[in-house]
């Protein structure tokens, strides 16, 4: 059986949210509401993990997003690119009126990311290829001699791919200590929870078994995310892993640990009102 709760410290559903983290989810309910629809759901168990990113990890530059010496960050989970935008727009990679046209015939940003957006590194929705790129990204930054890290961010759901421990096996291979999976870890994916659709457990002794150095922590705290992925890389030999324990749809209620908002469309007056009192709109 999968464990619900990271090695130490509460519960993913019980860590409260600050303002930045609710600041970031309006600003990715906003564009889904822009657009009419979108994966919610989803969204909102990233958007820790990628703040601790892109606030204190990541080296980049928002005004040169194609700056040879930056940090890489593949959102391999493409759907749950919510978060992703309104992190990249919060840094200013582009105006946050971009939100405003999410998935708009002419905006930047669609559905799934797509590298015509600044900041974003990869196109990706066809699930399980995120982790090959980071691969040939890390070798090539190796054969630059770059010391930018790639950051590959994965659905649990998605590592049901066989590409994924394909990828896995050549980044041991290799040796790449540039290279980081960092696997959101729900438990749910699209169609029900991930232990009856495909179970993954044990999830931490399949990476080291596969040549990665591993970490285990709860992926909406904070000051916990901070302490372990600045540690990065775990081991000057190999790739690493962070299994990040999160919850689906974290800080929307009627969404949190709920299948049935993986995607959403059109939510109603009725919908909407506890949710913006719970993200501080009230």
């Amino acid at each position: 059986m999968p464990k619900d709760t990271p090695p130490s410290g509460p519960a993913p559903l019980a860590v409260p949210l600050d303002e930045r983290s609710k600041h970031l989810r309006r600003m990715a309910l906003g564009s889904m509401l822009s657009a009419g629809r979108g994966h919610l759901g989803p969204a909102m168990s990233l958007i820790e993990i990628l703040r601790v990113l892109y606030d204190d990890i990541l080296t980049y530059k928002s005004d040169q997003p194609d700056w040879p010496e930056r940090d890489r960050c593949i959102l391999s989970k493409g759907h749950g690119c919510l978060a992703l935008y309104a992190i990249l727009a919060d840094k200013g990679f582009f105006p946050k009126s971009e939100l405003d046209r999410f998935c708009a015939f002419d905006g930047l940003l669609g559905g799934h990311p797509e590298v015509l957006a600044p900041g974003v590194e990869a196109s990706t929705g066809a699930l399980g290829h995120g982790l090959s790129i980071g691969v040939g990204m890390a070798l090539a930054n190796r054969i630059k001699k770059r010391d930018g890290k790639v950051v590959v961010v994965m659905g649990d759901g998605e590592i049901n791919e066989g590409s994924v421990w394909e990828a896995a096996m050549a980044a041991a291979k290799h040796g790449l200590k540039n290279l980081t999976a960092i696997i959101d870890y729900n438990k749910i994916q699209s169609y029900g929870p991930v232990n009856g659709v495909q179970p993954l457990e044990p999830l931490a002794d399949k990476w080291r078994a596969f040549g990665f150095a591993v970490e285990e922590v709860n992926g909406h705290d904070v000051e916990a995310l901070h302490s372990v992925l600045k540690r990065l890389p775990f081991a000057g030999d190999r790739p690493s892993a962070v299994i990040c324990h999160t919850v689906k749809g974290k800080g929307i209620p009627p969404a949190e640990n709920n299948p049935g908002w993986h995607h959403k469309n059109k939510l109603t007056d009725e919908e909407l009102a506890p949710i913006r009192e719970a993200l501080g709109e009230g």
